[in-house]
């Protein structure tokens, strides 16, 4: 937590005149009960009308400025803590945007949304009441312990014995709170996540009848959590009980030892009645206290989750070295891979290389590394061994953002925003006009789609709910041709295209006037029979490697695979 202060750059003015005053209003807050004492022992005690009417303008005086000081600590505060949020969620999210693939899906999505919504909010909150109680409220416990001495130092004694009592218990409960809201925060997770699951994947759960046993997942995470607050509750709820029991006690020893230095003319009835006041202001801020430390101490766990997300090394290692131009748009050099916790390779030893310009085709079974492959290129993940290089140079040594500047990628799932057809067709080149659109468009099928919504300002709503499956892929490609890649990479990105837009599409790609070097990855192979090369891969190894005549001849995987989507006299 001590790590993320650094956040509050810039707010140096706000975090020091925020308690300054709060520290003003609680000095004018201890003088009140010696007004009303003066006000008891000379106005009333005497029948002194105008003294004890000026004493009472002298509280509403007070009283005035007490609430300016108040309200103007809670606008330095309530800007300090706001602005410091805002900055550590910038950052946090910048920090995110460097992670590679490998450690988005070792922390989990879920996880990141709790810790940019949920952790984020307690630590405002955590910051803002820090802000405003954490100097003011031990300084009226102290302030008045020290100002009844003043009245009287005997009966003060009760303040003595009390307040160390007081604190015991504080933080007594606040050190057994800390490692419990830890937990809370991480069962919290637990429920995101099965909830993000539940939303996301509605219709097939509802397609397969899973509804009860989601819902029974739901109840064990939920219950798990609701447990636990539970048990932090109990302890919690302790705090606010032991205090006033504590505080009374001590209020009833004080009107006592007050009664009995009154009789012997040791003190006024004022005196006791602001001794009275100077307790129960003690009573008020410690349950104050107690709220700061229970919401600080729910801060500093939530603040100690963002920043072990900071903490976490962002981005892959680069390499030093290495010269654009070869001549291969890319080369595989061995290449394998293993993800992080896995039991073995996705992929093992591939080797190949692709002229500029050229088409391949990868081709294989589920799970046998057909995405692995392309992910490598842009560098989603890295090579576990061998090298992956892109213009002759390792993929490793390029900087990511332009590496993936030369690269148009169409991701296996189309994925599409909120906003209108030219805002998402803008993500692959920001400065592209409507005629660059338009062609892009129409190069990937999508002109009709574009004209039937009623042009570049339709609205595509989030995730593209108001589009079809084909619709939403022939869109992902326009965006990606709108940047003009060298290397165009398709991951299985026509499955919802009927045969005679694929081949359409197929011939618009190969009479692109910039002439990308193109990777199509697909179960069909009607979609890379005309490739210059086709990868066959099997288990994450290279089953096959050639043309489409060749493959038939000397590829057994492959063949079986045409053969099932043709026959076996079709395909002869």
């Amino acid at each position: 937590m001590k790590k993320l202060l650094a956040y509050l750059k810039g707010y140096e003015k706000e975090s020091i005149l925020g308690p300054l005053f709060k520290l003003l209003e609680a000095s004018f807050e201890l003088i009140v009960p010696l007004v009303v004492a003066a006000m008891i022992d000379r106005g009333i005690g005497q029948g002194n009308k105008g003294y004890a009417g000026r004493m009472t303008l002298l509280l509403i005086a007070l009283g005035l400025v007490g609430l300016v000081c108040s309200v103007t600590a809670q606008y330095f505060a309530a800007k300090a803590s706001v602005g410091f949020v805002t900055r550590l969620r910038h950052a946090l999210m910048e920090h995110l945007q460097k992670f590679t693939y490998a450690q988005l899906d070792k922390v989990g999505s879920s996880t990141l949304i709790t810790r940019m919504t949920s952790d984020m909010n307690q630590v405002q909150t955590g910051m803002n009441l820090a802000l405003r109680l954490l100097l003011r409220s031990p300084f009226v416990v102290f302030g008045a312990m020290i100002m009844a001495f003043f009245v009287d130092a005997k009966a003060a004694m009760v303040f003595v014995v009390a307040i160390p009592l007081l604190s015991v218990v504080v933080f007594g409960i606040m050190l057994l709170t800390i490692p419990l809201y830890k937990k809370v925060q991480a069962r919290l997770d637990g429920v995101t996540g099965v909830t993000r699951e539940n939303l996301s994947g509605v219709r097939v759960l509802r397609a397969f009848g899973k509804e009860e046993a989601e819902k029974a997942e739901f109840r064990e995470k939920n219950q798990g959590l609701t447990t636990l607050q539970k048990k932090v509750g109990r302890v919690s709820s302790l705090m606010n009980p032991l205090t006033y029991a504590m505080i009374n006690g001590a209020i009833v020893a004080l009107i006592y030892q007050g009664a009995l230095r009154v009789d012997a003319g040791a003190l006024t009835q004022g005196q006791v009645v602001a001794l009275y006041n100077y307790m129960s202001q003690i009573l008020v801020e410690l349950i104050k206290m107690a709220n700061l430390i229970i919401n600080m101490t729910k801060a500093a766990a939530c603040g100690g989750r963002i920043q072990s997300i900071l903490d976490m090394p962002a981005g892959a290692e680069k390499l030093d070295g290495g010269k654009e131009g070869g001549d291969c748009a890319v080369e595989f050099r061995n290449v394998c891979l293993k993800y992080p916790g896995a039991a073995e390779d996705s992929l093992t030893d591939l080797t190949f290389r692709v002229p500029r310009g050229q088409t391949v085709g990868v081709i294989g079974g589920t799970g046998s590394g057909k995405s692995s492959l392309i992910n490598l290129i842009p560098r989603f993940y890295d090579a576990t061994g061998g090298q992956v290089l892109v213009d002759g140079r390792d993929v490793r040594a390029w900087e990511p953002q332009k590496l993936r500047r030369r690269i148009g990628v169409v991701p296996q799932k189309a994925e599409l925003f909120a906003g209108s057809i030219r805002d998402n067709l803008k993500w692959g080149d920001e400065d592209a006009d409507d005629a660059a659109l338009l062609a892009a468009a129409e190069a990937a099928q999508a002109g009709d789609v574009v004209r039937n919504k009623g042009g570049l300002d339709a609205w595509i709503e989030q995730h593209g709910r108001n589009l079809s499956g084909g619709q939403r892929q022939r869109l992902t490609i326009a965006r990606a041709l709108v940047r003009r890649p060298e290397i165009l990479i398709l991951d299985d990105s026509a499955s919802a295209l009927d045969y005679a837009t694929d081949a359409a599409l197929r011939s618009a790609l190969a009479h692109l006037d910039w002439r990308p070097t193109v990777f199509i990855v697909s179960q069909r192979t009607s979609s890379i029979r005309h490739a210059n090369l086709i990868l066959v891969l099997e288990d994450g190894k290279v089953a096959g490697m050639g043309t489409h005549g060749e493959l038939m001849e000397n590829c057994p995987v492959y063949r079986e695979i045409h053969e099932s989507q043709f026959g076996k006299e079709d395909a002869e």
